[in-house]
């Protein structure tokens, strides 16, 4: 009898049907349809968000077997770089004109992303290189960058928190009846959406993508047809915190006021989803992400003083029923 649940439970999508399951759970808990559409938004949003930033470390320890503490060093800079570039195009940003609000939104993530992927580069040559294939090494010498990295945000932005301005195109909301949807978190959903889209096809369609993944199961192999696998491997890094920085730049539009504790806070949230999708997935690490999203906004409306462990409970349940989380990309 459990066999042919669980058979018939894989059939119909497996475990990518827990946020249906979990949407029709608090759909049924709320009651009243305008309120459930904007919190499915919401978290779908934030979740979307959250998967920017967990793509990044998710692919890195997947790829790399490196585990980096330091990760949210990125999503920091991206969210001070993003809102400095906002502040100082001014005009572009409040101004009526929809075409200078995207432009100025486009340069303040492209500013971020570039960011994160040349203080990649350099973490990884300079703190990540030297540890390679130790953990316990990789976690002290990447928290220990961390902590650099703080200090240096604090020097350059301040102790104080920083307004982020969002443009005006991305404010307001879209209204349907007695539903409302914040016009930034469909502009958060669509651009977290592309960003899986594409990181799947490079991953699985691309010759980079099957070389980076042949070199992670037999690197002496690829090396051996001529190809220099420490420079995917750099490529990677690179991609990765990039990644995170883009999901701070789209957080600190989110927030609208960011101090520099940003980094550590969100990456509480984002070991939870590596950890619920498994680890080096990127598949779960979006499952996870739409499943901490939900959760976040379901719970906050229902059991506000749940709120801040629903999460932890979200968790500790998906690893007692699958303990290497819902897609393992590595096991033990």
């Amino acid at each position: 009898m459990t066999k042919t649940i669980s058979d018939t439970f894989e059939r119909f999508g497996g475990v990518f049907l827990l946020p249906v399951i979990l949407g029709l759970v608090a759909f049924l808990l709320i009651g009243r349809p305008s309120t459930w559409v904007t919190l499915t938004v919401a978290g779908l949003a934030m979740g979307m968000m959250i998967f920017l930033m967990a793509s990044g470390l998710s692919l890195i320890f997947g790829l790399m077997d490196v585990l980096n503490f330091g990760h949210s060093a990125f999503v920091s800079f991206g969210a001070f770089i993003a809102a400095s570039v906002l502040a100082s195009l001014g005009v572009w940003v409040t101004g009526g004109s929809a075409a200078m609000n995207i432009l100025a939104l486009m340069a303040a993530i492209a500013a971020a992303t570039a960011f994160g992927a040349l203080a990649g580069w350099a973490f990884e040559r300079i703190i990540v290189k030297p540890v390679y294939k130790d953990h316990l090494r990789q976690i002290l010498i990447t928290m220990g960058a961390l902590i650099v990295a703080e200090e240096i945000i604090l020097m350059v932005w301040g102790g104080s928190p920083l307004p982020v301005p969002r443009p005006a195109v991305l404010t307001g909301s879209f209204v349907f009846g007695n539903i409302s949807i914040e016009v930034y978190r469909v502009f958060a959903f669509l651009l977290g959406l592309a960003v899986y889209i594409a990181m799947h096809f490079a991953l699985n369609r691309t010759r980079v993508g099957l070389l980076i993944r042949a070199g992670v199961e037999n690197r002496e192999m690829v090396e051996a047809l001529g190809f220099r696998i420490d420079r995917l491997f750099i490529a990677v890094f690179m991609a990765g915190s990039a990644l995170a920085a883009m999901g701070g730049a789209m957080w600190a539009g989110y927030q609208g006021l960011i101090t520099p504790a940003i980094g550590s806070e969100m990456m509480i949230l984002v070991f939870i989803v590596v950890i619920i999708g498994g680890l080096g997935s990127i598949e779960g690490s979006l499952l996870g992400a739409i499943l901490v999203g939900l959760m976040a906004n379901y719970v906050a409306f229902l059991f506000p003083k749940m709120s801040l462990a629903s999460n932890m409970i979200l968790m500790m349940a998906i690893l007692l029923w699958r303990p290497y989380g819902l897609k393992p990309a590595v096991k033990g």
